[in-house]
């Protein structure tokens, strides 16, 4: 198939699927200037090109970050391979189809779990998702709960954000060259509302429809991890007003919004935080069996709200506008 810019891609079976990419502790839930041709071209209205790829076998819409416990079940599921001027994504993404729409499953620690929170390539992963034409990314993540009320097994689908992350590249938009020699310009993106409204939306009304009442709204809070917080951090994440913490929600939610991507973080609750719980504190155990507890109803939902999303040509969210008024330097695929 054609490469689109700044990308390789090569299709062909899903292999074997670990469901060991499903254990984590909190980070996924796998586990806890003026607008140019070349702007108008690397902008967000390109259904054009979507529709080109619509009939190929490494084409998608929507994006899932997660998993294999989130697409293993589904029939005739395509691997992809992706490259990308950031280097490799964490892993192939995994094609298939869920309510009639084509999605692309990647999982963000690897198949095999062997990338941790901090190290992860969000960039590339983000940048490998819209090369096959992903538009809108639901990202589910395990987090701590930061008030007692969100125990564990609360589905939050947070509005806000706050960043405590301390290594990570967080940006396309850098000015510095890229190893293909394409220069982007220094962007500044408007990141006020980092969430999709349409997609909170949807996953807010998918859960509740599942009799799964899920909080609407809250803050997430991203620390680097991979180790947990201390009670004394923990306590001040709370004090702050923040309600959940996780470590892989940023810069995710941010190079999404670079891409001109919808991106909804759904957020489940697999402990209460050191400093909300009396004991010992965080238990890698505990959050993998509670993961496990609801895996099941996690994906009935992401399901449900991958078909209740805007088709593409139809999106005309904050997201879709990221771009207006810049000049960005480069193409995006």
């Amino acid at each position: 198939m054609a490469t689109t810019p700044g990308s390789s891609i090569s299709t062909g079976p899903a292999g074997d699927r670990d469901g060991r990419d499903d254990l984590d502790a909190r980070d996924d839930l796998d586990a806890r200037g003026d607008l140019d041709d070349r702007a108008d071209r690397a902008g967000l209205d390109d259904r054009a090109g979507l529709d080109d790829r619509a009939g190929l076998d490494g084409y998608a819409e929507i994006g899932v970050i997660g998993g294999s416990g989130f697409y293993s079940f589904l029939d005739d599921v395509r691997e992809v391979s992706v490259t990308t001027p950031y280097g490799d994504p964490s892993d192939s993404l995994f094609l298939g189809e869920v309510a009639g729409r084509r999605v692309a499953f990647l999982p963000r620690h690897g198949r095999r779990h062997h990338i941790p929170p901090h190290l992860i390539n969000y960039r590339a992963n983000l940048w490998a998702l819209r090369s096959v034409g992903v538009r809108q990314v639901l990202g589910p993540c395990a987090v701590g709960g930061l008030r007692p009320e969100y125990g564990p097994g609360t589905l939050l689908v947070p509005d806000q954000l706050i960043d405590r992350t301390k290594n990570r590249a967080q940006t396309y938009f850098d000015g510095e060259a890229r190893p293909d020699g394409a220069v982007p310009r220094v962007v500044h993106i408007s990141f006020a509302d980092p969430y999709c409204p349409d997609g909170r939306q949807a996953a807010v009304k998918a859960a509740r429809g599942r009799d799964w009442q899920a909080v609407d709204g809250g803050t997430l809070v991203v620390v680097e991890g991979p180790r947990f917080s201390t009670r004394a951090e923990s306590r001040w994440h709370a004090a702050n007003g923040w309600s959940v913490v996780g470590m892989t929600g940023h810069p995710e939610a941010v190079l999404a919004r670079e891409l001109g991507l919808c991106y909804t973080s759904l957020t489940l609750v697999t402990d209460l935080d050191a400093g909300t719980e009396t004991g010992e504190g965080v238990s890698h155990t505990e959050v993998l069996r509670v993961f496990g507890e609801n895996i099941g109803r996690l994906r009935d939902v992401l399901f449900d709200a991958i078909g209740a999303l805007p088709a593409t040509a139809d999106r005309d969210c904050l997201c879709t506008h990221a771009h207006d008024g810049w000049n960005l330097g480069i193409e995006l695929p």
